[in-house]
């Protein structure tokens, strides 16, 4: 005899929404010069990845790389361990296309070519928010919020 069917519905299951994660929050976690960004910095990092909400994109991972190993001194062993951690992370690849559109949003609103990209792929990859410190607080481009979360 089958087993009866249930006529309620699974329970549906949120996630948190997507945040983006600019390469100067990875780097302090790694910058004991300022330990109260490096809390807020791990604590961000670990709630992400735990949360699975975090993103990160190629770019970030280059920049997280060249600085943590020339700004920080970080041995590039070590370094090279840390983004291949990141890459735990979702991981935007932008295209041919994608650089385009970042440079007309660099025409546009007038950011650096690269912040332009950054916001781009967090847009591209459904994120709300943009951790950053690097831009205006409170602004938000195509959708995307920018969040300095050292404030």
């Amino acid at each position: 005899m089958a087993a009866p069917v249930s006529s309620q519905a699974p329970p549906f299951v949120t996630r948190p929404p997507r945040a983006f994660l600019d390469s100067n929050v990875l780097l302090y976690c790694d910058d004991s010069a300022n330990p109260a960004k490096q809390v807020r910095a791990l604590k961000l990092v670990l709630d992400h990845q735990r949360q699975k909400s975090g993103v990160v994109s190629l770019q970030v991972l280059q920049e997280y790389f060249v600085n943590a190993t020339r700004k920080l001194g970080l041995d590039a062993g070590l370094a090279r361990h840390k983004v291949d951690v990141f890459t735990r992370f979702h991981v935007v690849e932008p295209s041919a296309k994608d650089i385009l559109s970042a440079i007309d949003l660099h025409r546009l609103h007038g950011f650096s070519f690269w912040d332009s990209l950054v916001i781009h792929s967090a847009k591209q990859a459904g994120c709300r928010e943009l951790l950053t410190e690097d831009m205006q607080h409170g602004q938000t481009i195509d959708g995307v919020r920018i969040v300095n979360p050292f404030l």
